[in-house]
């Protein structure tokens, strides 16, 4: 199947060379990304108190893109403890900050500063990369938060606006009928939102009826991880495209999309430099290996980051993309979170995701480790759309024994799993528009 060229292609090519009717060559963009690299380090230098002390005593001359990996990594924790000390313009330069909570914890939170120009950015990375999915004329209705000026769903329909589209901001879907007759009221075509929020969105349109009252013609999940349960529930309910993007505030919302070959997150990179790291030994991992996602902000004026350690785990797909884009591609990523059982065994939210998803009832669930007697104790909070029976009990308890690392634990003794039901149509985000994953409360972990 012949498919068009990422729009990113042309677009980064006219940011590096001022035309777009050019061919993009990796020379040419490593050579962009090496300059932007050097003024990026110079910068931080000269006005970053955080880069100041942490790279003091350190040779910073970068003589080719392989020079940066002798620069120590910036981490969560570094933007938790000095926020202001990463800025590199003054307090008045600021438009917009975001405070990211820790979730699961009573942790400080993340504050990022993004600057008017920082923004311009994550608005043109919308514009071009949303061409992938709409075209001019479409009806795009955004489950996003966005009533705020310069938080991710305004951004987005400022970039959709300019792509010849109508962004429509609805917002985190609470009540899933009134998202239905936003959707019937605005002619919707296009949804982008949170894969299990607009899984049950789905779900219910389905159960009511309404479906066939829809043109859905594609749907863009983002803010966190994918199931591919999800992906392939929203296309057997509406028939639709159903498209990835991966991006985290720390990146100004938008990282990499996919194209219409499916096979990875094509990447911002005239804005971002990325790399792929052995998380043990910060070391970098030949194209194609696993590895933790690294990534240094190429244009960013108020608050840079350097070899920033995003936790996320995908690997560099070494093979050419049906769409022959130049491009790098990163691969659909899988949940970041692990928590082990055991020094081998651990659990992850995917587990979860991928039997419970499945099943049509769950709207939403919750997963929190804690102790008892020693022994690991799973709460599992579980959300039905119906109201609970003992059938539907007995069929999450069979998926749930399918997850191997419970199993092998639960049949030592190991571990004790509990569950709790819910009954409520509501659509509810535990943690808004946050990245879900398990909560280890174990008082060996906390201390």
């Amino acid at each position: 199947m012949n498919i068009n060229t990422t729009p990113l292609e042309p677009w980064i090519l006219q940011k590096i060379t001022g035309s777009s009717s050019g061919v993009l060559t990796r020379k040419l963009l490593e050579d962009y990304q090496l300059t932007k690299l050097r003024e990026t380090l110079h910068g931080v230098k000269g006005k970053s108190r955080f880069y100041q002390r942490h790279y003091e005593g350190l040779d910073c001359t970068i003589k080719n893109i392989g020079d940066l990996t002798k620069l120590p990594f910036t981490t969560p924790e570094d933007i938790k403890d000095n926020p202001l000390d990463f800025l590199c313009v003054s307090q008045n330069d600021i438009s917009r900050i975001v405070t990211l909570q820790t979730s699961g914890t009573t942790g400080k939170p993340k504050r990022l500063f993004f600057s008017e120009s920082d923004q311009e950015l994550t608005i043109d990375f919308f514009h071009h990369g949303m061409l992938t999915l709409v075209s001019p004329g479409d009806r795009i209705l955004i489950l996003l938060p966005g009533e705020i000026p310069g938080s991710v769903g305004d951004l987005l329909r400022l970039g959709l606006e300019r792509a010849g589209a109508t962004g429509i901001v609805h917002g985190i879907v609470s009540n899933p009928e009134s998202a239905l007759e936003h959707i019937i009221r605005e002619n919707i075509n296009v949804i982008v939102g949170i894969p299990t929020q607009v899984l049950n969105l789905a779900r219910f349109i389905q159960s009511t009826g309404s479906s066939t009252l829809l043109k859905i013609k594609s749907v863009l999940l983002s803010t966190d991880y994918v199931p591919l349960t999800v992906v392939n529930e929203l296309k057997r309910f509406w028939g639709c495209q159903v498209f990835n993007h991966y991006g985290m505030t720390e990146m100004g919302f938008g990282g990499g999309i996919e194209c219409a070959g499916f096979c990875g997150y094509h990447l911002r990179e005239a804005d971002l430099y990325i790399e792929v790291i052995d998380p043990r030994t910060g070391e970098p991992v030949p194209d194609g290996g696993p590895g933790e996602i690294v990534f240094t902000t190429l244009t960013r004026s108020a608050m840079p980051l350097i070899r920033y350690r995003t936790g996320d785990i995908s690997r560099f797909l070494p093979s050419q993309c049906s769409c022959n884009t130049v491009l790098k591609r990163l691969e659909r990523l899988k949940s970041r979170d692990r928590v082990f059982l055991n020094e081998i065994d651990f659990l992850s939210i995917s587990d979860f995701d991928e039997v419970l998803f499945s099943l049509s009832d769950v709207v939403d669930f919750e997963v929190i480790l804690t102790e008892q007697e020693k022994h690991n104790r799973l709460n599992i909070t579980i959300q039905l759309r119906e109201p609970v029976s003992t059938a539907i009990e007995r069929i999450v308890l069979q998926s749930i024994a399918e997850i191997p690392a419970l199993k092998a634990d639960e049949q030592r003794g190991n571990l004790k799993v509990h569950l709790n039901f819910t009954s409520s149509p509501e659509i509810n985000s535990l943690k808004s528009s946050a990245k879900r994953q398990i909560q280890d409360r174990r008082k060996s972990v906390l201390n």
